[in-house]
């Protein structure tokens, strides 16, 4: 799946998102204030070069899970070794992860699945705080 794609599934599944174009990236929000994504794809090295993003096609989708989610998947410190280049490889993100953020470069069919899954738990998580704070 190339960036375009994924940036439309992720459009057409959080229909409320609002998708914000800035610093060679895309953000996903359902926060009117714009202030916290819940979902973002990377497409250049600006901000840390651990995915070589400069490679033709390569992009990165992150994706804030939450305590839970991410301890579920990668343990308390998800702290292991990972090759931050791999593309279709679910990983934590590279600066992020400690914030219970994670990454896949260039997702395909071995992600797909738990990428359909995080999204959709990151985006209701989302709006279910959204929701509380309006209250």
């Amino acid at each position: 799946m190339d960036e375009a794609t994924t940036r439309e599934y992720i459009a057409r599944m959080c229909p409320h998102a609002t998708v914000v174009d800035a610093s060679g990236g895309t953000f996903f929000f359902t926060d009117p204030e714009q202030k916290f994504p819940f979902a973002t794809l990377s497409t250049n090295d600006e901000y840390d070069q651990s995915s070589d993003l400069g490679r033709p096609g390569a992009y990165r989708l992150n994706i804030g899970v939450g305590k839970e989610a991410f301890r579920s998947l990668f343990g308390v410190a998800g702290e292991a070794e990972y090759d931050f280049t791999a593309p279709d490889q679910l990983m934590p993100h590279p600066v992020y992860g400690k914030m219970y953020w994670v990454c896949v470069v260039n997702p395909g069919p071995a992600t797909a699945e738990a990428v359909r899954t995080l999204l959709a738990d990151a985006y209701a998580a989302d709006l279910q705080r959204r929701r509380t704070s309006v209250e």
